[in-house]
This record gives C-alpha cells, sequence and structure tokens, in this order.
C-alpha cells in the first residue's frame, strides 16, 4: 500500500513508463540511478535496456524488500533516503539518474543535485517526473507568474526540456494534480564560481518579496544599492520576475566580490 507519508504516486501505464525510459536513451554501457522506484514499475523498463550498471534509491523498507525479491540480483538495492546520499556515489562514468519524484520533496531533490560541485562531470542526464506546478516553475522564462527562484536555480546548470504532461490516472494511487515528464542535461561550458553559492541566498531575498520592486532587496544586499544597480544598468522600479536569469547571476558575481 502506498504511504501518503511519503508521497508515494506509482506509475501503472505501460506507455508513460516507456515514454519515461526513451526519453533516457539508455545503451548497454550507461550505468543507471534511480530514485523511488517503490514497487518497480519502472525499473522493469528501464532493466529491458540492460544497462551495465542499474542502481536504485528507495527509503521504504518494506519496498525495498520487495524489490529483493522482484528482481533478485539484478539490480543494486540501497535502502536509504535520496537526501541524505545524494552527493555520495563514486562512479567511473557519467550517470543517468530516473525518478518519478515523490510530490513532497521533489524540489529538495532538484535543489540538492544542483548544489553538487562539478554536477556537469558526474551526471550525464536526468529523467525525472515532477508535480506539474513544480515543472512550470523548473521550465519558466523571466516575465512569466510561474518564474522564480527554481527557474533560476536551475537554469543557471541545466539545460531543461518538457516532454509530456501526465493524466492523474496513470497513477495509483490517482492524485489530484496533473505531472509532468522534464528532463535536464547539465551544462557543459557551466563554470564553477564561488558566486554562484550565493545564488539561492540572493533569490530567496527577491521572490520572498516578488510583488515589491527590486529596490527593497538590492538595498537589503548592498550598502551602495543605487551605485551597483546603476552599474549593471538596473531599473530598480522593476519587479524581482522582471530580471533575467544572467542579470541574477551579474548580482550575485557583484556581492561575491563584496563579500
Amino acid at each position: 500500500m502506498p504511504k501518503k507519508s511519503l508521497g508515494q504516486n506509482f506509475l501503472k501505464s505501460q506507455d508513460i513508463l516507456s515514454n519515461i525510459v526513451n526519453s533516457g536513451n539508455i545503451s548497454k554501457k550507461d550505468i543507471i540511478l534511480e530514485i523511488g522506484p517503490g514497487t518497480g514499475n519502472l525499473t522493469e523498463k528501464i532493466l529491458e535496456k540492460a544497462p551495465e550498471r542499474f542502481i536504485v534509491i528507495e527509503k521504504d523498507k518494506k519496498l525495498s524488500e520487495l524489490l529483493h525479491k522482484k528482481f533478485r540480483g539484478k539490480i543494486e538495492i540501497i535502502n536509504k533516503d535520496i537526501l541524505d546520499c545524494y552527493n555520495s556515489f563514486v562512479f567511473n562514468k557519467k550517470v543517468k539518474v530516473f525518478g518519478n519524484l515523490p510530490y513532497n520533496i521533489s524540489t529538495k531533490i532538484l535543489i540538492s543535485f544542483l548544489k553538487i560541485y562539478n554536477l556537469k562531470d558526474k551526471f550525464e542526464k536526468f529523467i525525472f517526473v515532477f508535480q506539474k506546478e513544480v515543472a512550470d516553475r523548473i521550465l519558466a522564462e523571466e516575465n512569466s507568474k510561474n518564474y522564480g527562484r527554481l527557474s533560476i536555480l536551475t537554469s543557471l546548470k541545466m539545460n531543461s526540456n518538457k516532454i509530456t504532461d501526465i493524466d492523474p490516472k496513470y497513477f495509483y494511487p490517482k492524485p489530484k494534480v496533473w505531472s509532468t515528464l522534464v528532463t535536464l542535461s547539465p551544462k557543459l561550458d557551466f563554470e564553477e564560481m564561488k558566486s554562484n553559492q550565493h545564488l539561492e541566498h540572493i533569490t530567496n531575498i527577491f521572490f520572498s518579496q516578488r510583488r515589491k520592486m527590486i529596490k527593497k532587496p538590492m538595498k537589503q544586499l548592498f550598502t551602495e544599492f543605487e551605485k551597483v544597480a546603476k552599474d549593471l544598468d538596473l531599473d530598480l522600479n522593476l519587479r524581482p520576475q522582471n530580471l533575467s536569469k544572467n542579470q541574477y547571476l551579474d548580482i550575485c558575481k557583484i556581492f561575491d566580490v563584496l563579500n
């Protein structure tokens, strides 16, 4: 029985499961990591592609035991919370990560991966099913209602692509909301900088006051906020959703120099 506390909604449509697997372009040389396999419906589909190595992370102890019995040595099972071990894997090649993510922690999971240093050297692709509302925020562009911290944090390190929306009827238990299949690929030209560490802090300050003009958060961040705004050619009467992702990165770079 799925546990509501763990946000478990298992996919049951073979067509949707096939679509998820095909979005990952799995080869026999691939290392696959699956987050929250549940009863193993997606796991079974991935196994048909015969990847070189296949690891699953399942927090639920009973489901881990079920997976052991169901797949009998065909997969490696780690009975842990992904949020406790996302940065502890060491592989000899880039990994593809699959996950029908629990609604209640999907954003935390994504941000945890985004914080990994040299993400582009460790992971090739993420194939995730999100609640549609979360996916819309990930994919949003400036000047839209869904644009915010998650859009900016993701776009800094990843290229995102929407594959399809998924009707609630394809899940058990049936959720009240639609889901969306999204692929994310680390940007190969991304350079790690100290200022990237400030981005979450800065976007939090801006978007906690998203209806206010940016003069207020700028004043909170910089003593000489008017000079910084002038240097960056920023109109202090704009609102947080009006600034581009690159403009937020430019703000981070100056904040880095001054702190």
